[in-house]
């Protein structure tokens, strides 16, 4: 549409997530490998306790459950999201894609439930992976003996300290996470080489572990269905694809690339995706291996020593004290790190979504308050769970496949939308899988559900109360009219802007004559040939914030009419008249008619439909965005 395009200051959700590259102080792309280490020390740190939980979850079948992992990582859980890094190229991931897939308040309710879920995943991240690092802080024999006991108090400390370097600021995140996944990879090359040769070197630890399979579960058969069973139980092994999708801003592209769809950074997220979980998965199948074969099954739990540190173990039985500490250090900090990635992917996802639905009171869009609420939220966390990786485990899985579940109905949804009917039925089996996978979690550990209904409740809460708190603010981003539209203004304007507001739906010649005949005997107009009738067409009433679109039209040969396309009726014709205002130089003049019912129904209407009671909405909308009252338009109801 032709004409003038008139911008408001920025709005809330533009003010809080700006460019995401600069966000984390990125301001070029970088090589596709070394954005891989910034999501990678949430996806590898898994390696620090991912061999323990699976023993604890299979028992001699860890093996073969991290192989059906493994399987459904390498042919479920990526071809998923290189499609999503396809489909949504800017980092908002399959969220923003089931947003466009379901439309209205719909695709926002569903939206909030999935930030609940997005968020239990990344605090769990940041708390389980700062218990983790108690853990391994604790157990090293170098230690002094009175922190022996205190992993909560660790834990805590850890989280603040996070909690500290956002507040500082979190510019040099790729550099830091580069140098610590080479260094925690390399020492894990390391710990399972020596343990592979001590594996070949005492054989008798395989025909040992075979034989206690045979006893335990009878024939191979057997044991993969069984296993097919328990690995849902290991789904932390999955974790980082999200992470994954939401760095792709970092990614390094093409100069030449298309800004909506940039082809470059999209194959080379392709890559980092395929290469991360082609490594990861190499990592726990070999892990899981040395660990089961190698360690005694009552060092897996609760107070032994290989609780929540297999490899750690494996580190000082074989290598020594010196070296174990090493890979103790060089673990507890990629865990603590680990929690870094987590508050980056929460500091992005918060800000892009709930302040554009008006659902996050103004401060949401400001990094440090965030991060204090975060860093508050994730010690609650830590002391409902005492600082215990297992018991943190079933909250962190369930956020994991959640996520991971909504993505491939989301890829599903977009391969059926564009007639890929192999990709439909691929991604659909995907989907199926996921969803079992996703509620045998939820059955097994129905804490993780509980967790995250949790966080739901609370954003649906916070997003209401702030959704009504902040329903009377100017909220439109920008508002541009056409042609015809500029002349009308233009010509009244030489006189006074008197605008009519009329219902669109009663567009006959007799309400038109009807509405200019109540208008002129209430208030005195000396010539309605200057009334502009202005109507306004309500597009989509869950939006918080619109584009404000003006258009002008002749009804009936007669009246001259602006259309308002916007997501709400009384903050859309405040803008308008406050522009007007700017515009001409001339206070404008509105006049409405009373609406009939309850006030408390009509202000319901105005919240969920953006509707209700125009007039004194309208009229409080411009008291709100106006301090001064000889600035105001004037607002006539009658």
């Amino acid at each position: 549409m032709g004409g003038v395009s008139t911008s408001t200051a920025p709005s809330a959700s533009e003010r809080a997530l700006g460019d995401p590259e600069d966000a984390a102080g990125d301001t070029h792309g970088r090589p596709w490998w070394r954005v891989m280490c910034l999501t990678g020390v949430d996806y590898f740190s898994t390696l620090g306790y991912q061999p323990g939980i699976a023993f604890l979850a299979a028992g001699l079948l860890s093996p073969l459950a991290t192989v059906v992992l493994v399987l459904l990582t390498l042919f479920g859980a990526l071809p998923v999201y290189r499609r999503v890094a396809q489909e949504s190229p800017h980092g908002q991931g399959s969220i923003a894609m089931l947003e466009r897939l379901l439309p209205r308040w719909r695709g926002k309710v569903f939206v909030l439930a999935l930030l609940g879920f997005a968020l239990t995943d990344f605090i769990i991240t940041i708390t389980l992976s700062a218990a983790d690092a108690s853990a391994h802080v604790v157990e090293n024999p170098h230690v002094p003996a009175f922190l022996h006991g205190q992993e909560l108090w660790i834990t805590l400390g850890l989280i603040a300290l996070l909690g500290g370097v956002f507040l500082k600021g979190f510019k040099e995140a790729i550099g830091v996470a580069v140098a610590l996944v080479s260094v925690y990879l390399t020492l894990n090359v390391v710990v399972i080489a020596v343990s592979a040769a001590h594996v070949l070197e005492n054989g008798h630890v395989v025909t040992d572990w075979t034989r206690a399979l045979t006893v335990e579960h009878g024939n191979i058969a057997l044991m993969i269905a069984v296993s097919l069973t328990l690995f849902p139980k290991l789904a932390l092994g999955m974790s980082g694809f999200e992470t994954g999708v939401a760095v792709m801003p970092h990614v390094q592209g093409a100069p030449d690339d298309d800004p909506v769809r940039p082809a470059v950074r999209i194959r080379n997220t392709k890559r980092l995706l395929t290469t991360a979980a082609v490594m990861m998965s190499t990592f726990l199948i070999c892990s899981s291996l040395v660990t089961t074969l190698l360690i005694p099954p009552a060092e897996f739990e609760e107070g032994g020593q290989a609780n929540g540190r297999a490899l750690a173990f494996l580190a000082h039985r074989y290598l020594g004290d010196v070296f174990g500490t090493a890979y103790d250090v060089s673990t507890i900090l990629i865990l603590w790190f680990a929690g870094a990635s987590a508050m980056a992917g929460m500091l992005n996802l918060i800000p892009r979504y709930l302040p554009r639905y008006g659902m996050a009171p103004e401060w949401a869009g400001a990094i440090r308050p965030l991060v204090c609420v975060l860093t508050g939220t994730a010690f609650l966390i830590t002391w409902i769970f005492d600082a215990d990786v297992n018991a943190q485990g079933g909250a962190y899985a369930t956020g994991v496949l959640v996520l991971m579940t909504s993505a491939s109905v989301a890829v599903a949804l977009a391969a059926r939308k564009a007639r890929q009917r192999g990709w439909t039925i691929a991604f659909t089996v995907i989907s199926v899988v996921f969803v079992y996978t996703t509620l045998d979690n939820i059955w097994e550990r129905p804490d993780g559900v509980k967790i995250g209904a949790c966080f739901i409740a609370a954003i649906v809460a916070v997003s209401l109360l702030s959704r009504t708190r902040r329903s009377l603010e100017l909220r439109t981003t920008d508002i541009e009219y056409d042609a015809k539209a500029e002349a009308f203004i233009r010509d009244c304007a030489r006189r006074t802007l008197r605008l009519v507001a009329h219902d669109p739906e009663h567009h006959d010649v007799g309400a038109y004559r009807a509405k200019v005949r109540k208008i002129v005997e209430a208030h005195g107009i000396p010539d309605p040939g200057d009334l502009l009738f202005v109507e306004v067409v309500v597009e989509d009433y869950s939006d918080f914030e619109s584009r404000v679109v003006v258009s002008g039209s002749v009804a009936h040969k007669e009246y001259r009419v602006l259309t308002v396309h916007a997501a709400t009726i009384p903050n859309a014709l405040a803008a308008v008249l406050l522009d007007l205002r700017d515009r001409t130089s001339v206070r404008p003049h509105m006049y409405f008619e009373w609406t009939e019912g309850s006030p408390v129904a009509q202000m319901v209407r105005f919240l969920l439909f953006g509707a209700g009671e125009v007039a004194p909405l309208t009229r409080e909308v411009i008291r709100r965005a106006e301090p001064d009252p000889r600035r105001r338009p004037h607002v006539h109801a009658g």
